[in-house]
Order: C-alpha cells, then sequence, then structure tokens
C-alpha cells in the first residue's frame, strides 16, 4: 500500500452559533469577499476536502487552505481583513450590521419604512454614516416595486422548456416570440415642447383617435420582426396573424411558437388551425411571466422610442407610423442574448419562494 502524501488536514468543526452567524454574513454581508470566506468555512465545516471546495466554489486551493487555517486558529475573527494604513475605522462591524437588520427586518414606530434620520436615531450614528451603509449595500427603503409569483403548477416544467430554446435552438426550425400589444392608443394633437436647459420634454394637449394592436412575433435566431396590426383583438386576429406568418416562413421549417396563456391562443379558433397546420407548435410561458417571452423586450422598445412620444391626429396615421418604426428596424435586425439557463433562473427565484408563505408550492 502507497504512503498518503501530504501534509494531514486539521478538522474543523463548528458550533451552532458558529454556523447560525455565517450564515446570516453571507446573507447580509457588506463585502462579497466576507461572503466568499463564509462559504469556504461552512463547505469545509461539511467534511469536504480543500479541492473539493475549491472546485465548487470557483477558487483556489491555496485560498481555501488560507481561510480554513485562519478559522481553526482565529475562529470567526479570523475571517475578518487585517488592518490596513489609514485612520482607524469608528464604526464597528456590530454598528453596520444593527442597522442592516433593522432596515430588512423592522419597520420604524411612526411609519412604514426608514429614512436615514429615522435610522440614525434608531442607532445613534449620522445620517451620513446611515446613507453610506445602504448604499454599499444597494438598500433603497425609499423604493418599492410590486411583483407577482406564477401559481402554475408546471411552472419548472415550462421554464425549462422555454429556456431550452433560447439556448439550445432547434435544427430546420423557426422559434418565434410571439405576443400582442393590445389597446394602444393613438393620442396628442400637437408636438411637444422641446427640451431646453433645466426642462424636460413637455406635452400640453391630448386627443383621444381610437385604440388599435400590434400583434408581433420576434424571430428569435435573427431578430427579425413579424408584425400585424389589427383593430380588435380576438381570436380571429390572432389567426389571421399565425395565417401570415405561415405564409411568410418556408414551408419546410417547423415553427415553434412561445406565448403566454391569454385565453386568445387557446381558444377552439386556434385550436382547429393549429391542428390543420401541424408543423406549428405552441410553448406557453408560466402565468405572471410574461419576462420569459423576449418579445417583452421588443415590446418595450416601441414603447419607449416610438409611442411615448409619439404625435397623431388619425388611427390611420398611428398605425403607419408602427409599421414604419418596424421596417426600420427590420433592415438591421439584432437578436437578443439570452444568457441564464433555467437552473440558474430557478435557482435565483428560490430565495423569494421561500420568503413568501405557500409561493413554494
Amino acid at each position: 500500500m502507497v504512503a498518503r502524501r501530504g501534509r494531514p488536514v486539521a478538522p474543523l468543526v463548528l458550533t451552532d452559533d458558529e454556523s447560525e452567524t455565517l450564515q446570516r454574513w453571507i446573507q447580509r454581508a457588506d463585502s462579497q469577499a466576507l461572503a466568499q470566506r463564509c462559504r469556504i468555512v461552512l463547505r469545509c465545516a461539511a467534511g469536504n476536502t480543500n479541492k473539493q471546495v475549491a472546485e465548487e466554489l470557483g477558487v483556489s486551493p491555496e485560498m481555501v487552505c488560507k481561510w480554513r487555517q485562519r478559522f481553526i486558529d482565529k475562529r470567526l475573527d479570523g475571517l475578518a481583513d487585517k488592518p490596513r494604513p489609514g485612520a482607524p475605522r469608528t464604526i464597528t462591524d456590530e454598528a453596520v450590521e444593527n442597522v442592516i437588520v433593522a432596515t430588512l427586518e423592522r419597520q420604524p414606530k411612526d411609519g412604514t419604512h426608514w429614512s436615514r434620520s429615522t435610522m440614525a436615531a434608531e442607532t445613534g450614528l449620522s445620517q451620513s454614516a446611515v446613507g453610506r451603509i445602504w448604499k454599499s449595500l444597494g438598500i433603497n427603503p425609499h423604493q418599492d416595486d410590486t411583483f407577482t409569483i406564477s401559481t402554475d403548477p408546471q411552472f419548472i416544467a415550462k421554464v425549462r422548456d422555454v429556456v431550452g430554446f433560447y439556448l439550445d435552438p432547434p435544427e430546420k426550425a423557426l422559434v418565434l416570440c410571439v405576443d400582442e400589444k393590445a389597446q394602444i392608443e393613438a393620442e396628442r394633437n400637437a408636438a411637444a415642447l422641446p427640451m431646453t436647459p433645466g426642462i424636460p420634454w413637455r406635452t400640453h394637449e391630448y386627443a383621444h383617435h381610437g385604440i388599435t394592436t400590434v400583434f408581433a412575433a420576434l424571430d428569435l435566431a435573427m431578430g427579425e420582426l413579424y408584425g400585424s396590426i389589427h383593430r380588435r383583438h380576438r381570436a380571429a386576429e390572432f389567426k389571421k396573424f399565425l395565417a401570415t406568418v405561415d405564409s411568410t416562413v418556408p414551408a419546410d421549417l417547423d415553427v415553434h411558437v412561445i406565448c403566454d396563456n391569454y385565453s386568445t391562443h387557446k381558444s377552439p379558433t386556434i385550436t382547429r388551425w393549429l391542428a390543420a397546420h401541424p408543423r406549428f407548435h405552441m410553448h406557453f410561458t408560466p402565468t405572471y411571466s410574461s419576462w420569459l417571452n423576449q418579445v417583452e423586450r421588443w415590446s418595450g422598445l416601441l414603447t419607449d422610442q416610438k409611442l411615448r412620444r409619439s404625435v397623431h391626429r388619425s388611427i390611420q396615421a398611428f398605425e403607419n407610423d408602427i409599421r414604419g418604426w418596424i421596417n426600420t428596424r427590420n433592415n438591421n435586425p439584432r437578436p437578443f442574448n439570452w444568457t441564464k439557463s433555467a437552473d440558474e433562473i430557478l435557482e435565483r427565484l428560490a430565495p423569494y419562494l421561500q420568503r413568501i408563505p405557500g409561493a413554494a408550492h
């Protein structure tokens, strides 16, 4: 038997308090470097070798060895950076953590969210110190947003299906991301007042001239858009749009259509049309997951670059302007670059689902 070479690795055993602290630092660390050291220690404590930890975290074995030994020698204090030249810190790590915990887990007694002044009064720090801590972590208590968690029982399967087309599209097939931009309103009679230094673009007169709907199909590979405009938004109009796509796409290609769960896309009229056109295959995004459809990026560009500041005195002029914008973009089409795998998306969503009662089921 060949003797094992190399120095024996010192065992690393954590107390319950140390394990809890390391997990908390990973979630709230104001330094990614500290979070990485905590991950190294936790994996070492789980019985992994230095090489296994290095491969899993994408760091060098020497780094794993360094922080394993530093923790064994000095425990939690060993994970901090060594003092650097310059004036000593006046705000302790404990004070920083108190600000973070209070901001994320508690509300002030007289309000729904913290301000710099109320947090300063709570912690005894200056308002500027509170502001620096928040800024370093990207915390903005004055801002809010909304989101909706999908309740689709096939959420995971649909995410893998759609993302699979983005990352590995099939051969001899066309993948189209389809959606409707409905109820677009032609409005505004007169041109806006132009920007001047210190004064933004401004509008001063509105008149409603009617509404229209843009049916759009984004070619995943080429970035070209198939667009069709209709005054109504029904299964009949969607069927006409699919027929237009069918007549445009070469007959030897299968067509995979990625779209949402809107009732128009699943109506008996569309079901019968699809049965008569077997080269068309529908793939539905999960409910409340429009962000998964790449055509939403195009829809946002249409709003920002054309609709938000356009001036039209008739619905016909409005529709012609949209057609012109689509044609101009198709003269130099550019596909969007999707980079996230299904596993990465699901891993990113997991912490949010765990914080919401019933959302993970």
